[in-house]
């Protein structure tokens, strides 16, 4: 018996909590608690699930301040391989729901941990990014933070999320950048941030900030956001590599949707010592279930 198993998937982290084996809750607060990398586990999120109903398998994906992500393109790859290795899946080509509905997966090298996953339909509209103002498509729109004036462009996929081309994509950049363009008036709800630069047609550079986890590494939703908004400019090809600080995957834009393919990599199983899961259960609060 385990209560948590924690994968990475280019230096974005998840613990996995599997209901038919912790005995703790899952609630806002917990995951807070478990997400500290100074007195808990240390995570970007969990995930929490299987929920198995016939043919569905169902699961909630949890940002490190207790918040609750439609979608994750690293989280839903980390999934499929604690699936796989638990043994509840045994097929190659499989679908995973969250609150933003069905995901569709694909093993590419079990061996090596390289999975698919479809992460679409996406959309520009401002009705369902959702941003502020007549409805239009936000597409290299110009936006003033204070005395700083960006050309954004926003897309949602599951999650929202602002798109910026920069000279000086860096973490100190993002880290402070983000939040501001994130609380601004046009998006009334947040967004992930992402500051990229283009290397040629075929490479793109990236640094997120995410609304629910601040700083990030790397991050399969907003890869795909950016190859999403790129294309649509005209900066790259249908295929491109977009390259993090925690490393690189691969993005295919087809039609209304996209492929993220990268490697997932399982880093240990553990148990919490009796001392924390009673803090755990004392602070608990409600229970959070949405699916």
């Amino acid at each position: 018996m385990y209560d948590f198993v924690k994968y990475e998937a280019q230096g974005n982290d998840y613990l996995v909590v599997d209901p038919s084996q912790a005995s703790m809750p899952i609630t806002s607060r917990t995951v807070r608690e478990l997400c500290n990398r100074r007195q808990g586990i240390g995570a970007d999120g969990v995930i929490f699930g299987p929920f198995i109903d016939r043919d569905t398998i169902r699961l909630q994906i949890f940002n490190s301040d207790g918040s609750e992500c439609g979608r994750s393109g690293n989280g839903l790859r980390i999934f499929a391989h604690y699936l796989l290795d638990q043994g509840y899946l045994s097929s190659t080509e499989f679908s995973l729901r969250t609150v933003a509905g069905e995901n569709r997966l694909k093993v590419i090298d079990f061996d090596a941990g390289i999975f698919t996953v479809e992460l679409g339909p996406f959309t520009f509209d401002s009705e369902h990014v959702p941003a502020t103002g007549p409805r239009r498509e936000i597409i290299d729109e110009q936006l003033r933070v204070g005395e700083e004036v960006f050309r954004v462009s926003c897309v949602n996929n599951g999650n929202p999320h602002c798109v910026i081309f920069d000279s000086e994509a860096s973490q100190e950049r993002v880290s402070r950048i983000g939040p501001l363009v994130s609380n601004s008036p046009l998006l009334p709800e947040g967004a992930n941030v992402q500051l990229v630069q283009v290397l040629d047609r075929k490479h793109l550079y990236a640094q997120i900030w995410e609304r629910g986890s601040g700083y990030t590494l790397a991050s399969g939703s907003s890869a795909c956001a950016i190859a999403c908004v790129a294309h649509r400019l005209g900066y790259v090809d249908a295929e491109v590599t977009v390259r993090m600080p925690g490393g690189d995957v691969s993005v295919l834009h087809s039609s209304d949707t996209l492929f993220l393919t990268a490697n997932v990599c399982k880093v240990a199983e553990g148990t919490l010592a009796p001392s924390f899961k009673r803090q755990l259960l004392s602070n608990a609060g409600n229970i959070h279930v949405s699916i």
